[in-house]
């Protein structure tokens, strides 16, 4: 669900980050930017900068681990929580 009004801060990063793997023209929509791509950019920079996180484009979001997670695998854990 898209957000009403345009996201600021880490409310953004987590929003941006989270659509990412969806492309910029999702990531701005659903942050509350429509279709103003460059006003989001700019947004989403000062955010980054802001919490000391290195911004160049959408992409650099997705961390290795999200990469990890999403090209699947198997988990290794014990049947239940008693069970380590």
């Amino acid at each position: 669900m898209a957000s009403p009004t345009p996201l600021k801060d880490t409310d953004l990063i987590d929003c941006a980050k989270a659509n990412a793997k969806d492309g910029i023209e999702t990531a701005a929509y659903l942050c509350g930017y429509g279709d103003d791509i460059s006003t989001f950019e700019r947004e989403l920079k000062h955010a980054c900068d802001r919490i000391g996180v290195k911004y160049k484009e959408l992409g650099d979001l997705i961390t290795d681990q999200d990469t990890i997670v999403n090209l699947g695998g198997i988990e290794i854990a014990p049947d239940t929580p008693s069970d380590l």
